[in-house]
């Protein structure tokens, strides 16, 4: 079955979203902090925050930080968590680079390493991390059953599995807002900064096009997760879910 979001690419219906999105992440990296920053007010640090708090209850020693970017919630992990190891993964080599100098600034090089890889071909054994994160990456899957297949694959037995991903408030309030300042306001801003035309069009159209609420909570079911559910925070602009690989 293919998903809404999967039809949605960053530059054109002539290749693989894959390919798109690393060229994409590739070519925004330098902005990328910048941006996500702007566009949500800095209000993103209290998503990483609340996610952070609610995997910290299982108290993980080995996580694994699917489509990582420059390494924002690794970061925040590590910090917090005090993990013993965190693997961040990510097709694109800009944002690796960046996550990579970010992390060896905060001193936290040698608990923090950065992969670049497929995530829906993940380049780890089966039942290895004690738990699975992905911010604001969901929806750049190609195929996002894949993708949690592999998510599901790599966690251990009694493993989180914890996402979060920007989403559609359902407000008759607030939603006319939201969809004026991301599919006016964002795009604009993006085009001035990041010099990629396309890149900040698509995330809108990205972000109404992912499965949301119980939806993705049944994605997480057919991939073999139990316990799924989800959290909405801030008008429902952003969303936190979470799931178990069952014992």
């Amino acid at each position: 079955m293919e998903i809404g979001a999967e039809k949605i690419n960053p530059y054109d219906n002539n290749r693989s979203k894959t390919e798109q999105v690393q060229e994409m992440f590739d070519s925004i990296a330098p902005a990328y902090d910048f941006m996500n920053r702007a566009m949500t007010f800095g209000i993103d640090h209290l998503w990483r925050a609340k996610a952070v708090k609610m995997m910290g209850r299982n108290k993980p020693a080995n996580i694994l930080d699917v489509a990582t970017g420059t390494g924002d919630l690794a970061i925040r992990i590590a910090r917090t968590l005090h993990p013993d190891h965190i693997t961040g993964i990510d097709l694109s080599d800009g944002m690796l680079e960046i996550g990579s100098k970010k992390a060896k600034e905060a001193g936290l090089d040698n608990i923090i390493e950065f992969v670049q890889g497929d995530c829906l071909d993940l380049p780890f054994d089966d039942n290895t991390f004690d738990c699975v994160t992905v911010a604001y990456g969901v929806r750049n899957f190609e195929h996002l059953d894949q993708g949690y297949r592999q998510m599901q694959r790599v966690l251990r037995p009694g493993g989180m599995l914890c996402v979060i991903e920007l989403s559609t408030p359902t407000s008759p309030l607030v939603k006319p807002l939201y969809k004026f300042y991301t599919r006016c306001i964002i795009p604009f801003i993006g085009r001035m900064v990041s010099k990629d035309t396309r890149a900040y069009s698509y995330l809108p159209e990205s972000i109404a096009a992912v499965p949301q609420g119980n939806t993705m909570l049944q994605l997480m079911s057919e991939a073999g997760l139990t316990q799924c559910s989800y959290r909405p925070l801030t008008f429902g602009t952003c969303t936190i879910y979470t799931a178990v690989k069952p014992q």
